[in-house]
């Protein structure tokens, strides 16, 4: 895979891409699926859980802000620091999300943005466990992903086959 030096250094919200960049892409990914996959008007509540490196820091280094940027359809790249504000400002004051922007759930961090901080997922110390509910608690989708360096992101089989990151 080739890349350049734009893939490497990268605007973010805090001050780590590992922290911030890579949650919220994945966040966004998760959405951006669900929707292609026709799930999204289904989800009646979405966990976002933070293992290990992401765990510890998440508060500090923003990753609780960018993972709620990244499910309301925030990617990194087009982020208007406004704009971001406002958003999580709504979420905490009306305990709703707008998944990408357009299904509007309750979200609650204490319930649905945890943080597991003695808790690491085999496949790299930032790991990280989306899982979109239906009503009455069916699981509909669930990506495990890592946050791999420089706001990349990999899933486990991506790790498996050694195809991860640049």
């Amino acid at each position: 895979m080739e890349f350049g030096v734009f893939d490497i250094f990268r605007i973010g919200i805090g001050p780590s891409s590992s922290h911030t960049v890579g949650p919220m892409r994945a966040a966004a990914g998760f959405v951006r699926a669900l929707g292609e996959k026709g799930l999204l008007p289904r989800v009646a509540q979405i966990r976002a859980e933070m293992f290990g490196s992401l765990a510890l820091t998440g508060r500090g280094h923003a990753t609780d802000t960018a993972v709620m940027l990244g499910l309301s359809g925030e990617w990194p790249e087009q982020l208007d620091p406004d704009n971001a504000t406002r958003i999580v400002a709504a979420i905490r004051a009306e305990g709703v999300l707008r998944l990408n922007g357009q299904h509007s759930i309750p979200f609650s961090e204490d319930r649905d943005l945890l943080l597991h901080q003695h808790e690491t997922l085999p496949g790299h110390t930032n790991g990280m466990r989306f899982t979109a509910f239906g009503e009455g608690g069916a699981v509909l989708d669930e990506l495990v992903c890592y946050s791999i360096g420089g706001g990349f992101v990999a899933t486990e089989e991506e790790l498996a086959r050694g195809d991860a990151g640049p």
